[in-house]
């Protein structure tokens, strides 16, 4: 089956360009998109459009600032969630099923806030991480490191200015161990070192500060009462991240927790089958809902 691709350019009100692309037939309704993470990173989920494009058309974009959406000004969460909303009504979308990775669950949390009556059915993938999950997170990945590892990683840190090929030994330090499978999160580790590129460091920062003075936490049961009836998450059993902090999120937003195993931070890597045939079936349900 042959699906149609579309792109196309968003001007937001500040001037920001937001440039996206479509999977599949745009005319059909309600659409899926794929939020991804970072934050600071351009758009990486091309992977999963196609495991679901036959059955709803897939949207993905580069978030402000990353990848081919120029922007220079300041960061915000209720900048880019008003982003989204803008997205939809220029896909004419009335309501989306929105499938978020990493930070893109943080992001669809928020909307959803917003927005409840826009989103048709929510995927949260490896997050949104809440309560005291950091210092376990860094313990686990420093327990994946050698100590040389971890000082070469330190060292490239404090560089006041880095060059290209410490840039990406830095970011494949820094994500290698996502993966359950440390010899193949090398290999992808150092792919997306170089593709998922440039970081937008200050885009990072900002919404990290965004995030601690506005936290989630405050949030959750304002968020269990507006998220969809269709509302899953689903998270790698060997992410770094601790597995147990998704548990605790699942119980307090009475979501069903799907583990998918000898997977870490992007199960579609280290199981692919297993995340297409979950996100088929999730969204098959929220489309024929």
């Amino acid at each position: 089956m042959t699906l149609t691709k579309t792109q196309g350019l968003v001007s937001m009100p500040d001037e920001a360009q937001v440039r996206w692309t479509a999977l599949g037939d745009t005319a059909r309704k309600p659409a899926v998109v794929l939020l991804h993470g970072g934050p600071g990173l351009p758009d990486y989920l091309g992977a999963l459009a196609p495991m679901v494009a036959d059955l709803a058309p897939v949207y993905r974009y580069d978030q402000r600032g990353t990848g081919r959406s120029p922007w220079h000004g300041p960061h915000s969460l209720a900048r880019h969630v008003d982003d989204l909303a803008a997205l939809l009504d220029a896909w004419d979308v009335p309501r989306a099923v929105l499938i978020g990775h990493s930070y893109g669950t943080d992001l669809a949390s928020r909307f959803c806030l917003r927005h409840s009556d826009r989103v048709a059915a929510a995927l949260m993938m490896c997050g949104p991480f809440t309560g005291d999950w950091r210092a376990e997170y860094r313990a686990e990945r420093r327990r994946r490191m050698t100590t040389a590892q971890q000082e070469r990683l330190r060292a490239l840190e404090e560089l006041p200015h880095r060059t290209e090929e410490q840039e990406v030994e830095l970011l494949t330090l820094s994500w290698f161990t996502d993966h359950a499978d440390p010899g193949r999160g090398w290999h992808w580790a150092a792919e997306g070192a170089r593709h998922r590129r440039p970081v937008n460091w200050s885009m990072n920062a900002e919404l990290g500060r965004d995030g601690r003075a506005d936290p989630l936490d405050d949030h959750l049961a304002e968020l269990r009462a507006r998220l969809p009836a269709r509302a899953e998450l689903l998270g790698g059993a060997d992410d770094p991240r601790p597995l147990s902090a998704l548990d605790s999120l699942a119980l307090q937003l009475d979501l069903p927790l799907t583990r998918v195993e000898d997977a870490g931070h992007e199960p579609w890597l280290e199981q692919p089958d297993a995340v297409r045939a979950h996100l088929r079936r999730f969204v098959r349900d929220a489309v024929g809902a």
